[in-house]
């Protein structure tokens, strides 16, 4: 957990087509490193499940959120 904080990526889901049950719209979704995923066009999201998962990387827009707001989120992943 302490390396997901220090490397800790955020983005908002503005695309759930095909995914509604997994992805919710506008939500703040916790991005975890996978370069061979970026490659691919997708990210490497902890959804719904709790459990982390490719996606199409044009579902999300990829943000900066403040440290209190970071923290706050990453708290219940």
């Amino acid at each position: 957990m302490n390396n997901l904080k220090s490397e800790a990526q955020f983005a908002v889901c503005i695309k759930n087509k095909d995914y509604p049950a997994s992805l919710e719209l506008h939500k703040i979704y916790v991005v975890l490193t996978d370069e061979e995923a970026i490659k691919d066009g997708d990210l490497r999201i902890v959804d719904e499940s709790g459990e982390d998962y490719l996606y199409p990387a044009d579902y999300f827009v990829i943000i900066e959120l403040p440290k209190v707001v970071q923290n706050s989120v990453l708290a219940i992943v």
